[in-house]
């Protein structure tokens, strides 16, 4: 028989609603429970096409044994991390604080009767591997947890009320620092001791994407023509999209690679890698030229509208497993390459084989991931990718997450517009999907986070989800010129300065949990820092000194840890850079902005709005002056470069 997660929108919580655990979802309902029948809390916190949460859900609760002792003692609850990412946010902070290392998931929070978190730890096997709490399995844990709580084991207790009173600890901010250029030398200097020389990118396997580090080598090149920015920005977006991690067959990148060659990914697609990414290659093709960043940025979005979006709005991440194995859908056999090859009329199928590294051994568990060593599509690939799609589409195709999240929606129609100007087609497919989820997700003006597919949202806005929409809002304002859009930016804006800004310092999420935002660039890029964006926008666009002021206190309520470790914020570095370095609008008439919005996003300088006016030709201008004019479209480099 179901159990209450029968009844719950979540695609994760639907997941466990047959578990013979008797979940409830969060919600005062559990919570009454507990304390009237003094049973211990047990949380577990994941998401749908989280790998080993799925392996926890096997392993653990369908374990009829695990499940008895769940259901005698404890009180359990099942938290879907991207539904409510305050609750999340806040249960990262136990894991750390009990732990001293960041947390993952699943996440398994244990509490006293009174919700007061005690121990916290992630995926726990269901027997004991070790003497050590450490190796603890999750039958004797519980076990000792239960006899814990049933006798009012004192010194439980104590240290849930010390943990509860370390929560409560606000930590106030160092004295802050004066905004300087110099801070990206220290980002550099840092970037550079976490660069892989041999395989692009930052730190051993593990290895994800870190988009935001990387637009902000871009732009540091863009700004000061620094060649070691260029060339760890360039040799990592070319090792990354040679397959693997990258999709060579349907398009996107999976979440991150086990291996420090980006080949074996985690096989899970996630719609905020693939936004930021898309924007990425889009930029860098844009101020590098390289066609092959062009196709990848195209190959992103094309296969999140053929695989995941639905009614103009985007579906949140796809699984890494189907037919109960992790990657079975994206790998193959040596034979069964062979031979549709060989029945299509291939010649020298052996050495096509090779360059694509499919062998007899495999790549992937004796099974092969498509891969290009070389990074060049050769002539026959084109064909033979249509081939392997047609292998793929004999396979379950791994389960969707049909939530639909405004903030990770927002980057994804943010990235839609920028690969717009360079094709036109995506810019109207980035009108249709920000229309649709703005119908969606604002329901008598007020913003909602999530909601799943056809389904009324319930959730309220997180300070993401306006920071987000908000910079999507600006850059569908940019290259269509439609002032609704600068005004749905503004409203946004206004709302989360009312509800989460506080004297330089950000909430991620207001009422039950008061969370604090996060300044660093972690899973994506820090809300707060997309704020400072929007912020700076606004008060270029509106000509307002009030956004441009909530920016600079930001910055500088922030200044002494930016100055520090400006790696960790890499993305709040660069709106420094831009808060510095000013604006500049280009002022021109509508058809010319639109007729030549290629020309605009090419210009080097890369902090550049776009506003319409009845000027003849092109004006220059900053936030308090404009500084000069020309009809010649060509002279707009050179021009912005004397005003800087």
């Amino acid at each position: 028989m179901p159990n209450r997660l029968a009844t719950e929108d979540s695609p994760y919580l639907q997941q466990h609603k047959n578990n013979p655990v008797d979940w409830y979802p969060w919600g005062d309902e559990a919570f009454e429970k507990a304390a009237n029948e003094n049973k211990a809390i047990f949380i577990s916190i994941g998401y749908s096409s989280c790998h080993w949460c799925h392996v926890m859900e096997e392993t653990v609760f369908e374990n009829q044994e695990c499940a008895d002792i769940l259901n005698k003692d404890f009180v359990c609850i099942k938290v879907d991390r991207e539904e409510r990412p305050d609750i999340d946010k806040h249960y990262q902070e136990v894991h750390m604080m009990l732990n001293r290392r960041p947390g993952g998931w699943p996440t398994s929070i244990f509490c006293t009767p009174e919700n007061k978190p005690f121990f916290a730890g992630t995926y726990i096997p269901p027997e004991s591997r070790t003497g050590s709490v450490e190796g603890m399995g999750f039958i004797e844990l519980t076990n000792i947890i239960a006899d814990k709580i049933s006798s009012h084991d004192p010194k439980l207790f104590e240290n849930a009320d010390e943990i509860e009173k370390f929560l409560e600890h606000k930590e106030q901010p160092k004295e802050a620092t004066v905004l300087k250029e110099d801070f990206v030398k220290n980002f550099m200097l840092q970037v550079k001791n976490n660069y892989d020389t041999k395989n692009g990118g930052f730190s051993s396997a593990p290895k994800f994407p870190h988009a935001s580090t990387l637009n902000s080598l871009l732009n540091i090149d863009r700004l000061y023509d620094d060649p070691s920015a260029k060339s760890m920005l360039l040799d990592t977006l070319a090792s990354m999209r040679k397959g693997g991690m990258y999709d060579l067959i349907d398009g996107g990148f999976c979440r991150y690679s086990v291996d420090d060659m980006w080949k074996v990914p985690h096989f899970e697609k996630m719609l905020y890698d693939n936004a930021l990414l898309c924007e990425l290659y889009s930029q860098a093709y844009l101020t590098y030229g390289d066609e092959s960043f062009l196709e990848t940025s195209k190959e992103i979005a094309d296969f999140w509208f053929n695989f995941m979006s639905e009614d103009n709005l985007f579906y949140s991440a796809s699984d890494a497993d189907s037919e109960g194995e992790e990657g079975t859908y994206f790998v193959y056999t040596y034979a069964e390459v062979y031979k549709i090859l060989a029945e299509n009329g291939y010649e020298n199928i052996e050495a096509k084989m090779q360059e694509m590294e499919v062998t007899h051994h495999g790549n992937f568990e004796g099974k092969n991931i498509i891969r290009l060593e070389s990074g060049e599509k050769p002539a026959y690939f084109q064909d033979v990718k249509i081939l392997l799609q047609d292998l793929r589409n004999t396979r379950e195709y791994p389960f969707i997450d049909k939530k639909i999240q405004t903030s990770w929606s927002g980057m994804m129609i943010k990235a839609l517009f920028t690969l717009g100007a360079i094709d036109n087609k995506y810019n109207k497919k980035a009108v249709k999907s920000l229309n649709a989820l703005l119908q969606t997700m604002v329901i008598d003006g007020k913003l909602y986070h999530t909601t799943l597919i056809h389904k009324k949202p319930k959730i309220e806005a997180f300070l993401e989800d306006y920071a987000f929409l908000g910079t999507a809002l600006i850059q569908a304002y940019k290259f269509t010129q439609d002032e609704i859009y600068l005004i749905h930016a503004q409203r946004f804006a206004n709302k989360a300065l009312e509800e989460f800004y506080n004297k330089g310092e950000w909430s991620f999420s207001s009422g039950e949990f008061v969370t604090k935002a996060e300044t660093s660039d972690n899973t994506y890029t820090s809300s707060i820092s997309v704020m400072i964006d929007l912020l700076i926008s606004l008060g270029t666009l509106l000509e307002d000194e009030k956004y441009t002021h909530f920016a600079f206190k930001t910055l500088e309520y922030n200044s002494y840890e930016l100055g520090r470790k400006p790696v960790y914020s890499s993305y709040m570095l660069t709106q420094m850079l831009r808060y510095l370095k000013g604006d500049r609008v280009i002022k021109a008439s509508v058809d010319n902005l639109k007729s030549n919005s290629l020309n605009m996003v090419k210009l080097q300088y890369p902090f550049v709005q776009l506003k319409q006016s009845d000027e003849k030709g092109y004006m220059i201008c900053g936030d308090k002056s404009c500084f000069s004019n020309t009809t010649d479209i060509s002279d707009l480099n050179s021009l912005i470069q004397k005003s800087l």
